[in-house]
């Protein structure tokens, strides 16, 4: 089987030994790429679906994604591997961009939301599946130990990030969607 498809399933299994995987792999960056890509394609069929987004603004909000998922990984980077560091860690922001990339795969899932009547179901589960495969992502990326310190990294750098991009848009005074 295609090691792409592989990595696709094994990251929406949590299975840590794929992250691991990636982590590993510098040819693996394009293929993170195409997995954050392929899930804001899925959210954005759900929002279009919803009436929640436009057309005309797809290549926006998915460069804006881009740029949120960047901000948000150099603080987990910094966070990670200086503040919350273990003996055992070692790791950079390539390697960290690479899993924490795949571990976006279950918002392909997102589309799934254009049902209206599914619509919060689906938003709740492919949230907290996000959230556990990206807490593993960190977990290996950084060689934790303790999942509750990739955790604590996770939401630590969640609001680091969010109060610099809240920041950049009180500067800016721009509101994309």
């Amino acid at each position: 089987m295609n090691k792409f498809i592989v990595r696709f399933i094994g990251v929406l299994a949590l299975d840590a030994s794929i992250f691991e995987d990636i982590e590993a792999d510098r040819g693996a960056s394009l293929q993170a790429v195409a997995v954050v890509i392929a899930a804001a394609i899925g959210a954005r069929i759900a929002a279009l679906e919803l009436g929640i987004a436009r057309t005309d603004s797809f290549i926006v909000a998915a460069i804006v994604a881009l740029g949120a998922v960047m901000v948000w990984v150099t603080a987990v980077a910094a966070l990670g591997t200086y503040a919350l560091a273990r003996p055992q860690t070692r790791s950079n922001m390539s390697e960290l961009l690479r899993t924490v990339g795949f571990a976006a795969a279950p918002g392909v899932f997102l589309s799934l939301a254009a049902l209206r009547t599914a619509a919060p179901l689906v938003v709740g589960v492919v949230l907290t599946w996000m959230i556990a495969t990206t807490v593993i992502a960190v977990r290996q990326s950084l060689d934790y130990v303790e999942t509750w310190r990739a955790v604590a990294v996770c939401v630590l750098g969640a609001l680091l990030s969010l109060g610099g991009i809240a920041g950049l848009i009180a500067i800016f005074g721009r509101n994309v969607s």
